[in-house]
């Protein structure tokens, strides 16, 4: 790499450039499937918890309400998954996978082990564990 001067020591550069370059190869990756990192992620916590709210789903990715709702929304139209009315609280929608939905899914898990083999092929195993604890103590 060339000489960029101070901003070499700035640790936001640096996530910076590895976030473009994750992305770039995540997006690379998933071509085929027509999914966003945000997409699958909803997905896959459907699929973990069948029936799971939307309030409670935009909690466990850290995402606000109005993306959430934007996000099902479009998996929703490609008949992906399906809302539903909880049982415990009216108030509340739930989400569930439907087969389309799941098929894509199995699709997409390869996908992201093949990225994720992508990634950790440039660390040990035990600088894996460090890279996600440290990272982490950045976003908890």
């Amino acid at each position: 790499m060339d000489d960029i001067g101070e901003i070499d020591d700035i640790v936001g550069f640096h996530i910076r450039l590895a976030y473009t370059a994750v992305y770039r190869h995540f997006m690379d990756t998933f071509s085929e499937l027509d999914m966003t990192q945000k997409q699958v992620s909803v997905l896959w916590l459907v699929d973990d918890h069948p029936g799971i709210a939307q309030t409670d789903l935009a909690k466990r990715l850290r995402m606000d309400r109005a993306t959430v709702m934007a996000i099902i929304n479009r998996l929703e139209g490609r008949r992906l998954l399906r809302r539903g009315q909880s049982t415990s609280d009216g108030r509340k929608q739930t989400l569930k996978l439907t087969p389309t939905g799941q098929k894509i899914l199995i699709d997409a898990k390869k996908a992201v082990l093949e990225h994720e083999e992508w990634l950790k092929s440039r660390f040990t195993k035990q600088e894996v564990r460090t890279l996600i604890d440290f990272l982490r103590r950045i976003h908890d």
